[in-house]
């Protein structure tokens, strides 16, 4: 069995999270009608990777970069009980990794990330259409929250 770690991602992983965020971008583009059409992207990675305020991270098997994501510290909406909070993003697990709990390990990482920065909870978006996922993160703890609804005309 093939050992998994998760490291701090740097600035040389950049070509390979950016072929990982083409990755999210395309498993989402069939949920999302609201995508705009051709070459976009999500993430400003170069500044996920150097912010302060965020914890980006790989997983790794052997040396090669199989998984990443990220915890953001956000200021919460003021009526809400925790005043900040950790947003969760940019989760990626390259296809032929899929099904080893890699996913869970990156989000350990960042919980345990998010505990030492005191942070009482941690948030994320999910695709309402994408069962795999909201299944991955109902297992690792996470309840559903509010539904975010849209009107195009």
């Amino acid at each position: 069995m093939t050992l998994i770690s998760t490291r701090i991602a740097t600035l040389k992983d950049l070509e390979v999270l950016l072929t990982f965020e083409q990755g999210v971008i395309e498993a989402e583009r069939p949920m999302d009608p609201f995508l705009k059409k051709g070459n976009i992207n999500y993430y400003n990675i170069e500044e996920l990777i150097t912010a302060k305020n965020t914890h980006l991270i790989v997983a790794v098997s052997k040396d090669e970069v199989v998984g990443s994501g990220y915890i953001r510290i956000e200021n919460s909406r003021i009526y809400h009980k925790n005043e900040k909070h950790g947003y969760i993003g940019f989760m990626f697990v390259k296809p032929s990794f899929r099904g080893k709990k890699i996913s869970g390990l990156i989000l350990e990482s960042l919980k345990n990330w998010a505990k030492k920065e005191s942070l009482n909870e941690i948030r994320l978006d999910v695709y309402h259409n994408n069962p795999a996922a909201i299944k991955s993160y109902e297992r690792f703890g996470f309840n559903k929250s509010l539904v975010n609804m849209r009107l195009e005309f």
